[in-house]
């Protein structure tokens, strides 16, 4: 088989911020970079479950919910991905992203999906590391910009 797009990505030079990682026809996928890959400091499940809880809930209740297509966390725990339709310029994705983690860093109340009938693993969360994860996670962002976006080489 070949090599999926991804894997050709050089993750040893890799740095935490926000990537286009691959346009599919209507649809543009960003690598939202929080933790530097293979740095041994990763996302713990708890509050990478929560964050992704808040940011789905906030991204589809945005002025752009019509072009939401996926928001989820990857695998090796480094960051989420971002899936969007083209009609959201990178900007605006950008915009999103930051309004994302200002509203997760001072999120208080009841995490949204947290029951045994909306969530499949409901007991295990965690805000304070989930708004911990936006506050490092906005700094990071806060000076980026569309022509940071691309992955150096």
């Amino acid at each position: 088989m070949k090599k999926i797009a991804s894997f050709t990505v050089n993750h040893d030079i890799l740095e935490k911020g926000m990537y286009i990682s691959r346009i599919d026809g209507d649809v543009i996928t960003y690598d939202i970079r929080m933790k530097k890959p293979n740095g041994g400091d990763y996302l713990s499940n708890g509050a990478m479950h929560t964050f992704e809880h808040l940011f789905a809930t906030y991204a589809r209740n945005s002025k752009f919910e019509d072009s939401i297509v996926y928001v989820g966390p990857m695998g090796c725990r480094t960051g989420f991905y971002l899936l969007v339709r083209d009609n959201m310029t990178h900007q605006d994705s950008l915009n999103l992203i930051k309004e994302s983690l200002e509203f997760i860093s001072k999120f208080e109340g009841d995490i949204p999906g947290v029951s045994s009938r909306e969530c499949g693993n409901y007991r295990e969360h965690d805000l304070s590391g989930a708004k911990q994860i936006a506050k490092d996670m906005n700094i990071v962002l806060n000076n980026w910009t569309v022509e940071k976006m691309n992955y150096a080489e």
